[in-house]
Protein backbone atom coordinates (compact mmCIF):
# COMPACT_ATOMS: atom_id res chain seq x y z
CA UNK A 1 0.00 0.00 0.00
CA UNK A 2 0.89 3.64 -0.27
CA UNK A 3 0.30 5.22 3.15
CA UNK A 4 0.13 8.92 3.92
CA UNK A 5 1.20 9.64 7.50
CA UNK A 6 0.08 13.01 8.86
CA UNK A 7 2.04 14.20 11.89
CA UNK A 8 1.42 17.77 13.08
CA UNK A 9 3.97 17.39 15.91
CA UNK A 10 7.02 15.76 14.33
CA UNK A 11 9.35 15.44 17.29
CA UNK A 12 10.32 13.08 20.10
CA UNK A 13 8.57 9.73 20.09
CA UNK A 14 6.23 10.86 17.29
CA UNK A 15 9.18 11.27 14.96
CA UNK A 16 10.91 8.08 16.09
CA UNK A 17 7.66 6.19 15.52
CA UNK A 18 7.14 7.26 11.91
CA UNK A 19 10.77 7.11 10.85
CA UNK A 20 11.14 3.67 12.41
CA UNK A 21 7.94 2.29 10.93
CA UNK A 22 8.76 3.69 7.48
CA UNK A 23 12.18 2.03 7.57
CA UNK A 24 10.87 -1.44 8.44
CA UNK A 25 7.44 -1.51 6.79
CA UNK A 26 6.74 -3.41 3.60
CA UNK A 27 4.47 -0.53 2.57
CA UNK A 28 5.45 2.77 0.99
CA UNK A 29 5.00 5.58 3.53
CA UNK A 30 5.00 9.30 2.82
CA UNK A 31 5.35 11.43 5.93
CA UNK A 32 3.76 14.89 5.96
CA UNK A 33 5.36 16.48 9.02
CA UNK A 34 4.95 19.78 10.80
CA UNK A 35 7.51 21.14 13.29
CA UNK A 36 7.11 20.01 16.89
CA UNK A 37 6.07 23.30 18.44
CA UNK A 38 2.88 25.14 19.41
CA UNK A 39 0.94 21.93 20.03
CA UNK A 40 -2.33 23.74 20.70
CA UNK A 41 -2.17 25.47 17.35
CA UNK A 42 -1.31 22.16 15.70
CA UNK A 43 -4.48 20.57 17.06
CA UNK A 44 -6.55 23.55 15.96
CA UNK A 45 -4.96 24.31 12.62
CA UNK A 46 -3.30 21.21 11.19
CA UNK A 47 -6.44 19.93 9.43
CA UNK A 48 -6.79 23.13 7.42
CA UNK A 49 -3.11 23.01 6.48
CA UNK A 50 -3.27 19.40 5.30
CA UNK A 51 -6.55 19.87 3.44
CA UNK A 52 -4.89 22.55 1.34
CA UNK A 53 -1.49 20.84 1.06
CA UNK A 54 -2.89 17.62 -0.41
CA UNK A 55 -5.70 19.09 -2.44
CA UNK A 56 -5.97 16.97 -5.58
CA UNK A 57 -3.58 14.31 -4.24
CA UNK A 58 -5.64 12.37 -1.70
CA UNK A 59 -6.57 9.61 -4.11
CA UNK A 60 -2.92 8.70 -4.62
CA UNK A 61 -2.98 6.97 -1.23
CA UNK A 62 -4.42 3.68 -0.06
CA UNK A 63 -4.51 4.58 3.64
CA UNK A 64 -4.31 7.64 5.85
CA UNK A 65 -2.40 7.35 9.16
CA UNK A 66 -2.98 10.28 11.52
CA UNK A 67 -1.63 11.04 14.98
CA UNK A 68 -3.64 12.26 17.95
CA UNK A 69 -2.50 15.85 17.35
CA UNK A 70 -4.63 16.03 14.19
CA UNK A 71 -8.29 17.02 14.28
CA UNK A 72 -9.29 14.19 11.95
CA UNK A 73 -12.98 15.09 11.90
CA UNK A 74 -12.07 18.59 10.73
CA UNK A 75 -9.93 17.17 7.95
CA UNK A 76 -12.70 14.83 6.79
CA UNK A 77 -15.09 17.79 6.73
CA UNK A 78 -12.65 19.91 4.71
CA UNK A 79 -11.98 17.22 2.09
CA UNK A 80 -15.08 15.00 2.20
CA UNK A 81 -15.20 13.71 -1.37
CA UNK A 82 -11.49 12.95 -1.58
CA UNK A 83 -11.26 11.20 1.78
CA UNK A 84 -14.50 9.24 1.66
CA UNK A 85 -12.95 6.12 0.16
CA UNK A 86 -9.59 6.19 1.94
CA UNK A 87 -9.35 4.11 5.15
CA UNK A 88 -8.31 6.31 8.06
CA UNK A 89 -6.22 4.99 10.97
CA UNK A 90 -5.64 7.09 14.08
CA UNK A 91 -2.65 6.47 16.38
CA UNK A 92 -2.58 7.72 19.96
CA UNK A 93 0.79 8.56 21.51
CA UNK A 94 -1.02 10.52 24.23
CA UNK A 95 -4.48 11.97 24.67
CA UNK A 96 -5.92 15.20 26.00
CA UNK A 97 -8.65 13.64 28.14
CA UNK A 98 -6.27 12.11 30.67
CA UNK A 99 -2.97 13.90 30.03
CA UNK A 100 -1.94 15.03 33.53
CA UNK A 101 -2.01 18.64 34.66
CA UNK A 102 -0.87 19.93 38.02
CA UNK A 103 -4.23 21.66 38.37
CA UNK A 104 -7.38 20.44 36.60
CA UNK A 105 -8.31 24.07 35.94
CA UNK A 106 -5.40 24.19 33.45
CA UNK A 107 -7.10 21.66 31.15
CA UNK A 108 -8.77 22.93 27.97
CA UNK A 109 -11.59 20.44 27.36
CA UNK A 110 -11.85 21.35 23.71
CA UNK A 111 -8.71 19.34 22.99
CA UNK A 112 -10.17 16.26 24.65
CA UNK A 113 -13.31 16.74 22.59
CA UNK A 114 -11.13 16.92 19.46
CA UNK A 115 -9.64 13.53 20.37
CA UNK A 116 -13.15 12.09 20.66
CA UNK A 117 -14.39 13.47 17.33
CA UNK A 118 -11.16 12.27 15.67
CA UNK A 119 -11.91 8.77 16.95
CA UNK A 120 -15.43 8.94 15.53
CA UNK A 121 -14.05 10.04 12.14
CA UNK A 122 -11.45 7.23 12.06
CA UNK A 123 -12.05 3.76 10.69
CA UNK A 124 -9.60 2.17 13.12
CA UNK A 125 -7.89 3.49 16.26
CA UNK A 126 -4.64 2.25 17.77
CA UNK A 127 -3.11 3.05 21.16
CA UNK A 128 0.53 2.59 22.11
CA UNK A 129 -0.37 0.53 25.22
CA UNK A 130 -3.32 -1.35 26.66
CA UNK A 131 -3.13 0.91 29.73
CA UNK A 132 -3.50 3.95 27.50
CA UNK A 133 -6.46 2.46 25.65
CA UNK A 134 -8.33 1.53 28.82
CA UNK A 135 -7.64 4.87 30.49
CA UNK A 136 -8.86 6.83 27.48
CA UNK A 137 -11.97 4.71 26.98
CA UNK A 138 -12.79 4.97 30.66
CA UNK A 139 -12.60 8.76 30.52
CA UNK A 140 -14.97 9.28 27.58
CA UNK A 141 -18.34 8.92 29.30
CA UNK A 142 -17.38 10.94 32.41
CA UNK A 143 -16.15 13.65 30.07
CA UNK A 144 -19.35 13.67 28.02
CA UNK A 145 -21.40 13.99 31.22
CA UNK A 146 -19.86 17.44 31.60
CA UNK A 147 -21.79 18.59 28.52
CA UNK A 148 -24.77 20.76 29.49
CA UNK A 149 -27.23 18.86 27.28
CA UNK A 150 -27.61 16.87 24.03
CA UNK A 151 -25.14 14.25 25.19
CA UNK A 152 -24.70 11.72 22.37
CA UNK A 153 -25.29 8.11 23.48
CA UNK A 154 -22.96 5.19 22.82
CA UNK A 155 -19.85 7.21 21.95
CA UNK A 156 -17.52 5.27 24.23
CA UNK A 157 -18.81 1.93 22.98
CA UNK A 158 -18.48 2.95 19.33
CA UNK A 159 -14.88 4.03 19.86
CA UNK A 160 -13.99 0.90 21.86
CA UNK A 161 -15.30 -1.39 19.13
CA UNK A 162 -12.82 -0.06 16.59
CA UNK A 163 -9.79 0.40 18.85
CA UNK A 164 -6.79 -1.78 19.48
CA UNK A 165 -3.18 -1.69 20.67
CA UNK A 166 0.04 -1.49 18.68
CA UNK A 167 3.10 -0.83 20.87
CA UNK A 168 5.69 1.68 19.77
CA UNK A 169 8.59 -0.01 17.99
CA UNK A 170 12.32 0.43 18.59
CA UNK A 171 15.24 0.37 16.18
CA UNK A 172 17.22 -2.09 18.26
CA UNK A 173 20.18 -2.15 15.87
CA UNK A 174 20.64 1.60 16.27
CA UNK A 175 20.33 1.43 20.06
CA UNK A 176 22.91 -1.36 20.25
CA UNK A 177 25.22 -0.12 17.50
CA UNK A 178 27.97 0.73 20.00
CA UNK A 179 29.25 -1.91 22.41
CA UNK A 180 28.62 -1.29 26.08
CA UNK A 181 31.76 -0.03 27.82
CA UNK A 182 33.30 -2.25 30.45
CA UNK A 183 31.86 -1.37 33.86
CA UNK A 184 34.44 0.20 36.14
CA UNK A 185 33.51 1.61 39.49
CA UNK A 186 30.02 2.05 40.92
CA UNK A 187 26.89 1.58 38.77
CA UNK A 188 25.42 4.53 36.89
CA UNK A 189 21.75 5.30 37.55
CA UNK A 190 19.87 6.89 34.66
CA UNK A 191 17.02 9.43 34.62
CA UNK A 192 15.91 10.01 31.01
CA UNK A 193 12.37 11.39 31.33
CA UNK A 194 10.83 14.80 30.74
CA UNK A 195 11.65 17.18 33.57
CA UNK A 196 8.04 17.62 34.62
CA UNK A 197 5.92 16.97 37.68
CA UNK A 198 4.11 13.89 36.32
CA UNK A 199 7.41 12.00 36.25
CA UNK A 200 7.68 12.55 40.03
CA UNK A 201 11.34 13.65 40.11
CA UNK A 202 11.05 14.50 43.81
CA UNK A 203 10.74 10.83 44.79
CA UNK A 204 13.64 9.87 42.53
CA UNK A 205 16.11 12.50 43.71
CA UNK A 206 15.13 12.42 47.38
CA UNK A 207 15.78 8.67 47.29
CA UNK A 208 19.24 9.31 45.87
CA UNK A 209 19.93 11.91 48.58
CA UNK A 210 19.01 9.30 51.18
CA UNK A 211 21.08 6.52 49.62
CA UNK A 212 24.08 8.82 49.37
CA UNK A 213 23.72 9.72 53.06
CA UNK A 214 23.56 6.00 53.89
CA UNK A 215 26.87 5.44 52.11
CA UNK A 216 25.78 3.67 48.91
CA UNK A 217 28.14 4.25 46.03
CA UNK A 218 26.63 5.14 42.65
CA UNK A 219 26.94 7.55 39.75
CA UNK A 220 24.14 9.51 38.13
CA UNK A 221 23.24 10.46 34.55
CA UNK A 222 20.30 12.82 34.02
CA UNK A 223 19.00 13.32 30.49
CA UNK A 224 15.50 13.99 29.12
CA UNK A 225 13.73 16.95 27.59
CA UNK A 226 13.08 20.01 29.70
CA UNK A 227 11.41 23.33 29.15
CA UNK A 228 11.65 26.90 30.40
CA UNK A 229 10.18 26.05 33.79
CA UNK A 230 11.40 22.90 35.49
CA UNK A 231 10.75 21.52 38.99
CA UNK A 232 13.18 23.09 41.51
CA UNK A 233 14.35 19.64 42.61
CA UNK A 234 16.60 19.43 39.51
CA UNK A 235 18.74 22.40 40.57
CA UNK A 236 18.88 21.02 44.10
CA UNK A 237 19.94 17.61 42.79
CA UNK A 238 22.64 19.09 40.55
CA UNK A 239 24.22 20.68 43.63
CA UNK A 240 23.61 17.92 46.19
CA UNK A 241 24.80 15.09 43.93
CA UNK A 242 27.50 17.00 42.04
CA UNK A 243 30.20 14.50 43.07
CA UNK A 244 28.16 11.62 41.59
CA UNK A 245 27.04 13.19 38.29
CA UNK A 246 28.50 11.99 34.98
CA UNK A 247 25.95 13.83 32.84
CA UNK A 248 23.20 16.36 33.56
CA UNK A 249 21.06 17.84 30.79
CA UNK A 250 19.33 17.27 27.47
CA UNK A 251 21.36 15.70 24.65
CA UNK A 252 20.59 17.20 21.25
CA UNK A 253 22.39 14.42 19.37
CA UNK A 254 20.56 11.12 19.07
CA UNK A 255 23.89 9.29 18.76
CA UNK A 256 25.18 10.91 21.96
CA UNK A 257 21.95 10.02 23.76
CA UNK A 258 22.14 6.37 22.72
CA UNK A 259 25.79 6.33 23.75
CA UNK A 260 24.79 7.56 27.20
CA UNK A 261 22.17 4.80 27.51
CA UNK A 262 24.81 2.18 26.70
CA UNK A 263 27.06 3.55 29.46
CA UNK A 264 24.41 3.31 32.20
CA UNK A 265 23.50 0.35 34.40
CA UNK A 266 20.12 1.09 36.01
CA UNK A 267 17.10 2.96 34.64
CA UNK A 268 14.40 4.12 37.04
CA UNK A 269 10.89 5.47 36.81
CA UNK A 270 8.90 7.07 39.59
CA UNK A 271 6.23 8.36 37.19
CA UNK A 272 2.70 9.02 38.29
CA UNK A 273 1.61 8.99 34.66
CA UNK A 274 2.98 7.27 31.56
CA UNK A 275 1.12 6.37 28.37
CA UNK A 276 3.86 4.09 27.05
CA UNK A 277 7.38 4.71 28.40
CA UNK A 278 9.63 4.75 25.34
CA UNK A 279 12.56 6.33 27.22
CA UNK A 280 12.57 3.48 29.75
CA UNK A 281 12.24 0.86 27.02
CA UNK A 282 15.14 2.36 25.07
CA UNK A 283 17.33 2.20 28.17
CA UNK A 284 16.31 -1.40 28.83
CA UNK A 285 17.08 -2.27 25.21
CA UNK A 286 20.50 -0.71 25.76
CA UNK A 287 21.15 -3.05 28.70
CA UNK A 288 19.99 -1.10 31.76
CA UNK A 289 18.32 -2.96 34.60
CA UNK A 290 14.81 -1.50 35.10
CA UNK A 291 13.44 -0.32 38.46
CA UNK A 292 9.82 0.55 37.68
CA UNK A 293 6.50 0.99 39.48
CA UNK A 294 3.94 -1.79 39.20
CA UNK A 295 1.40 0.51 37.57
CA UNK A 296 0.63 2.47 34.39
CA UNK A 297 2.00 0.87 31.20
CA UNK A 298 5.04 -0.74 32.85
CA UNK A 299 3.58 -4.17 33.74
CA UNK A 300 2.72 -4.85 30.10
CA UNK A 301 6.22 -3.81 29.06
CA UNK A 302 7.85 -6.69 30.92
CA UNK A 303 7.16 -10.45 30.92
CA UNK A 304 4.95 -11.40 33.91
CA UNK A 305 7.59 -13.75 35.32
CA UNK A 306 9.99 -10.79 35.74
CA UNK A 307 7.60 -8.47 37.60
CA UNK A 308 8.80 -9.48 41.07
CA UNK A 309 12.36 -8.72 40.00
CA UNK A 310 11.92 -5.37 38.25
CA UNK A 311 8.67 -3.79 39.48
CA UNK A 312 8.13 -2.24 42.91
CA UNK A 313 4.70 -2.21 44.51
CA UNK A 314 4.33 1.41 45.70
CA UNK A 315 6.30 4.61 46.11
CA UNK A 316 7.35 3.60 49.62
CA UNK A 317 9.05 0.52 48.13
CA UNK A 318 11.14 2.47 45.60
CA UNK A 319 14.16 3.21 47.86
CA UNK A 320 14.53 -0.46 48.77
CA UNK A 321 14.15 -1.57 45.14
CA UNK A 322 16.79 0.89 43.96
CA UNK A 323 19.16 -0.06 46.76
CA UNK A 324 18.90 -3.73 45.80
CA UNK A 325 19.56 -2.89 42.15
CA UNK A 326 22.68 -0.94 43.14
CA UNK A 327 23.96 -3.75 45.35
CA UNK A 328 23.33 -6.40 42.68
CA UNK A 329 24.74 -4.36 39.79
CA UNK A 330 28.12 -6.16 39.72
CA UNK A 331 26.44 -9.48 38.99
CA UNK A 332 23.71 -8.20 36.65
CA UNK A 333 24.14 -9.13 32.99
CA UNK A 334 23.12 -6.35 30.56
CA UNK A 335 21.97 -8.94 28.05
CA UNK A 336 19.26 -9.98 30.52
CA UNK A 337 17.86 -6.45 30.26
CA UNK A 338 18.24 -6.32 26.49
CA UNK A 339 16.16 -9.48 26.09
CA UNK A 340 13.25 -7.78 27.85
CA UNK A 341 12.97 -5.32 24.96
CA UNK A 342 13.60 -7.71 22.06
CA UNK A 343 9.88 -8.11 21.31
CA UNK A 344 9.55 -4.33 20.82
CA UNK A 345 11.95 -4.17 17.89
CA UNK A 346 10.55 -2.83 14.65
CA UNK A 347 11.59 -6.02 12.87
CA UNK A 348 8.94 -7.80 14.91
CA UNK A 349 6.38 -5.02 15.22
CA UNK A 350 6.36 -3.55 11.70
CA UNK A 351 4.72 -6.68 10.21
CA UNK A 352 1.99 -6.39 12.87
CA UNK A 353 1.34 -2.81 11.80
CA UNK A 354 1.41 -3.78 8.14
CA UNK A 355 -1.06 -6.60 8.71
CA UNK A 356 -3.37 -4.41 10.79
CA UNK A 357 -3.46 -1.76 8.07
CA UNK A 358 -3.92 -4.38 5.34
CA UNK A 359 -6.94 -5.73 7.22
CA UNK A 360 -8.75 -2.39 7.31
CA UNK A 361 -11.75 -2.47 4.96
CA UNK A 362 -11.64 -0.42 1.78
CA UNK A 363 -14.65 1.58 0.61
CA UNK A 364 -15.99 0.58 -2.78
Amino acid sequence: MKILALEPFFGGSHRLFLEGYRRFSRHEIEIAAMPARKWKWRMRGAALHYADLFRGRWREFDLLLASDFLGLADLVALAPADLAKIPKALYFHENQLTYPYREESERDYQFGFTNITSCLAADQIFFNSAFHREEFLGAIEPFLKRLPDLRPPGVGRAIAEKSGVLPLGLDLDAIRAKPRPERRGPPTILWNHRWEFDKNPELFFETLFRLKTEGLNFRLAVAGEHFRETPPIFDHARETLRDRIVHFGFLESRAAYLGLLRSCDIVCSTAIHEFFGVSVLEAVAAGCRPVLPNRLSYPEMLPPETHNRYLYAADAAFPGALQRAIEKAPSFRPRDAERLADTFGWKELAPRYDDAFDAMPRAT
